[in-house]
């Protein structure tokens, strides 16, 4: 078959959609597929090869910005739209915006969901010529719901169905500023019809996003993601003295401010000795000020904490093989947790808060234990509870991994991706729907 992977870049931040679809890309190709990985806005910034390598980007985050804000800039000539979309640029100027809060991006992001009928109709037309220069496309898929406004002229223009996956939207668009937060949740179930199917990766996220767009079960499909088991593996021993480690963006969303103050907590009870903490994960411009107010209040034991941001793949699975346990106390909608998976993989169990995609996967993997949302105490007293039992812990973890090996991988991520394509473009194909 012949697939179009369209996925937003981050620039220099890491970014979990990024790295399944990049994933999902080389597998498709591996199976004797054509995939095509098409970045929007930014560079890609994976922990892998690149699977997108040589293909434009579109949508360059400066056009995408000059074209909301200057009429006149609407008129631009190609050349310099393309000039604007080189990736050295790019990648400077990601260095330097920084923007990706909702509160700054409100008008921007309703532009973008009405599509054809939006300021950036230039680059929706560059995009779609570029492609009808490829080979016809079976299927275009989208990496998040927040790139619908594309799908009506991709469908028209390249006469293929348009898949989009849903990965945690919701908690960007809530944030965006009214009038901009009503008006963009207003298109969206609108411009959902132009999809032929959307691919959840949790059945809580499936159904929470079925509500708010308006979809019959029927019109989403559960799909858990998967990842690369490559370089994944168990550590020879436990760590000695025990590590308690954080993968995640380093942000407050994520709650990694819970976790510092669960570790101090442990820290002063003083029953685990020698504990260390280690934080890993993706550090941009906006949060720095943030890991700085952390590592101020993780300043009364000195020697017991390091950050390791911005880790490519090899040094995330050695940061993974040095744990202990892991936690990732995000209280926001996670629709499923990559890094839950990836610790798992590693044989590290996972202490997670009762709520959003987290007791589905703890439910499915056996791997750790949850805790009271936003409780710095639960949290603490469950990742207490692991460390003073490292038999069991080790079950947990060795549990975990046997799970993951058998039902979160890329393969079967990818089979059943291609299930669903198979579903419409092939006559009296069935497939299960979210229910």
């Amino acid at each position: 078959m012949n697939l179009v992977q369209i996925t937003p870049g981050a620039g220099g931040m890491y970014c979990g959609n990024c790295f399944r679809d990049n994933a999902l890309v080389e597998r498709l190709r591996k199976l004797g597929h054509s995939a095509l990985m098409v970045p929007l806005y930014l560079p890609l910034n994976l922990d892998d090869t690149d699977q997108s390598s040589g293909t434009p980007i579109f949508f360059s985050g400066i056009n995408v910005y000059l074209d909301q804000q200057s009429t006149l800039f609407r008129r631009a000539p190609g050349w310099l739209r393309n000039a604007l979309s080189h990736p050295r640029l790019l990648r400077w100027a990601a260095g330097r915006a920084a923007k990706t809060r909702a509160t700054d991006l409100g008008e921007l992001t309703v532009s973008m969901l009405r599509g054809e009928e939006g300021n950036q109709i230039a680059e929706l037309d560059k995009l779609i010529a570029w492609l009808r220069a490829q080979p016809k496309p079976d299927a275009i898929f989208l990496s998040n719901v927040l790139l619908a406004g594309l799908a009506r002229r991709l469908q028209h223009e390249l006469d293929a169905p348009v898949f989009c996956h849903l990965q945690g939207e919701d908690s960007f668009l809530d944030g965006l500023p009214e009038p901009f937060r009503g008006q963009a949740w207003d298109i969206l179930v609108k411009r959902c019809g132009d999809i032929a199917l959307f691919i959840a990766p949790s059945h809580y996220f499936g159904q929470l996003m079925a509500k708010r767009l308006q979809l019959p079960s029927e019109r989403v499909r559960v799909v858990y993601n998967g990842i690369k088991l490559d370089g994944f593996a168990p550590a020879p021993a436990p760590p000695d003295p025990p590590v308690l480690g954080y993968f995640a963006r380093m942000c407050r969303e994520k709650g990694i401010d819970t976790l510092v103050d669960a570790f101090l907590v442990l820290k002063r009870r003083d029953r685990i000795k020698g504990l260390r903490l280690k934080i890993g994960g993706s550090l941009g411009p906006a949060d720095e000020p943030f890991v700085e107010e952390l590592k101020q209040k993780l300043a009364e034991f000195p020697e017991s904490f390091e950050f390791h941001p911005n880790l490519d793949l090899l040094a995330k699975q050695q940061f993974y093989r040095s744990l202990t346990v892991m936690s990732v106390p995000a209280l926001y909608g996670e629709a499923f947790g990559l890094y839950v998976i990836e610790a798992l993989a590693s044989a590290v169990p996972v202490v997670q808060p009762s709520v959003a995609a987290f007791p589905e996967l703890i439910t499915a993997t056996g791997g750790g234990l949850l805790c009271e949302p936003g409780s710095v105490e639960s949290l603490a007293d469950a990742v207490e509870s692991l460390l003073a039992n490292p038999e069991k812990a080790r079950r947990m973890g060795l549990a975990g991994r046997e799970a993951v090996v058998r039902d979160f991988d890329v393969q079967g991520m990818t089979e059943k991706i291609l299930e669903t394509v198979q579903a419409h473009v092939t006559p009296g194909f069935i497939i299960t729907s979210l229910q």
